[in-house]
């Protein structure tokens, strides 16, 4: 099972950043969403594949016309947040409001349900597990924000769940599709999306994705944008993070869809047998 998504941001969405954390700052920055939003289209053209797109609120309700491009080509739509903010840095009121005004505003322009969420830098975390709670209240089924590896906006560090699974948290439960990992030196990795897909030669990319029953990835339209304008005073690796790579990335991609069926998380999810998914209790 490999499955084909994209996280819908602009440029300047770059976390830990104290010049573009607030929504106010990001008219300072020129927009670039729509020339790398017609990379993703072409790629995809004329591959018959299906994806999911976690679209940033913001960017659908500055700019409508991308919201419904991606629901007039049958692509399956969530949720990204409506302000790009690590979701362990929010009270829970603030996250509750933020994922409501998120949903209302991708399902009126959509016209379609929003049954999919995933947190900004998988910022759900041991300590915000309340999050899951929030989310499951305001109709999302499908999850995709669990990082079973080490990472500077933390992830799950005991989840072990290379595949689909339910989660169970304070009584409730919520369908799961975790980002999966490759262990080099018996240290967890991902390769999958972002940065790591970036960083890794497509050799071992392939290798790993072959060797794989499960298999999530995750891309941003900066991800295929090597003239992107590069941020003032981020940290080295912040920006090692955000630009190494950029200008292979859309080749390796088109290698990898080429060689593997990929589907999107509703018909991925359609195919699973739930009662025998692996349940992950995290009370």
């Amino acid at each position: 099972m490999k499955i084909l998504t994209f996280d819908i941001e602009d440029w300047f969405h770059i976390l830990d950043y104290k010049e573009t954390q607030a929504v106010s700052s990001w008219k300072n920055f020129p927009s670039r969403i729509h020339k790398n939003m017609d990379i993703i289209h072409d790629v995809l053209k004329g591959r018959n594949l299906k994806a999911t797109f976690f679209i940033l609120a913001w960017v659908a309700e500055k700019y409508p016309e991308i919201v419904k491009k991606i629901s007039k080509m049958g692509y399956e739509i969530g949720t990204h947040t409506y302000s790009h903010q690590l979701v362990y840095n929010q009270t829970k009121k603030e996250f509750f409001n933020d994922v409501e005004r998120s949903i209302k505003v991708i399902e009126d322009i959509s016209g379609k349900k929003v049954k999919c969420f995933r947190a900004p830098g998988f910022s759900i975390t041991n300590k915000n597990l309340w999050a899951l709670e929030i989310i499951k209240d305001l109709g999302i089924e499908y999850d995709s924000s669990i990082f079973s590896a080490s990472r500077a906006h933390g992830g799950l560090n005991d989840f072990d769940i290379d595949r689909p699974c339910i989660l169970k948290y304070s009584g409730i439960s919520i369908k799961e599709f975790p980002i999966n990992t490759q262990k080099i030196f018996k240290k967890r990795f991902v390769f999958s999306g972002g940065g790591y897909f970036r960083v890794f030669p497509y050799f071992l990319i392939n290798y790993w994705s072959k060797n794989s029953d499960y298999l999530m990835t995750y891309f941003h339209p900066r991800d295929f944008d090597p003239n992107q304008p590069i941020l003032k005073n981020l940290t080295y690796l912040r920006k090692f993070k955000s630009y190494v790579g950029l200008k292979n990335c859309r080749s390796k991609l088109e290698k990898l869809l080429d060689s593997y069926k990929f589907s999107d998380i509703k018909n991925a999810a359609n195919k699973i047998d739930w009662h025998s998914a692996p349940k992950y209790n995290i009370d």
